[in-house]
């Protein structure tokens, strides 16, 4: 189904027409299960948290926002991404894990963007990331975006307002940033 009708289908939920939640659930549903399954792909041995729970988590969370005001399909991602950092995050904290080479490992790079992948634990990307963000906001959220999310160049383009070009050269920047300070991290 194009993008163009799931934005339909998050205005006419926004609308209050629960028919139109029916209708998006699997749709949405299943692009968060790719997510989850993508980020969850380098976990630790040890690790608990499945995709599915991970995808149900979000959904339920996104659901419990039924009064946001969607935008479009990137938008709801843009707020899935956020979602499921959260969740990465708390679930991290709750099983004790150490913010160096333990915990859950997710590639850092996408797939098709990756020479070599490089895992990270999600509570050192998440202590880079606050960094991040503090030195460059839009750099965090595109991090953010792509990383968590799942977002395409142009889905990132689409949230955060500027242009594909931007969020590419943007993108590449973090990613450099990123790399660099995970890496002293575990030295």
């Amino acid at each position: 189904m194009a993008d163009h009708a799931i934005t339909e289908l998050l205005t006419r939920w926004r609308g209050g027409e629960a028919a139109a939640l029916d209708e998006l659930m699997p749709l949405v549903y299943d692009e968060l299960r790719r997510v989850a399954d993508r980020c969850l792909r380098w976990e630790n041995h040890a690790h608990t948290l499945q995709s599915t729970a991970l995808a149900n988590e979000a959904y339920l969370r996104l659901v419990k926002g039924a009064n946001v005001d969607w935008e479009s399909r990137a938008h709801f991602f843009g707020v899935a991404s956020r979602l499921i950092r959260q969740i990465l995050v708390d679930h991290a904290r709750a099983r004790g894990a150490e913010k160096r080479n333990i915990g859950i490992r997710v590639p850092l790079e996408d797939a098709a963007d990756a020479a070599s992948e490089v895992g990270v634990d999600v509570l050192g990307l998440d202590d880079a990331l606050a960094s991040l963000a503090q030195m460059d906001a839009e750099q965090g959220r595109i991090v953010e975006l792509r990383f968590f999310g799942g977002l395409t160049i142009e889905e990132c383009a689409v949230v955060t307002g500027v242009s594909p070009r931007t969020v590419k050269r943007e993108w590449a920047t973090a990613r450099a940033w990123l790399y660099r300070e995970l890496s002293r991290k575990w030295k």
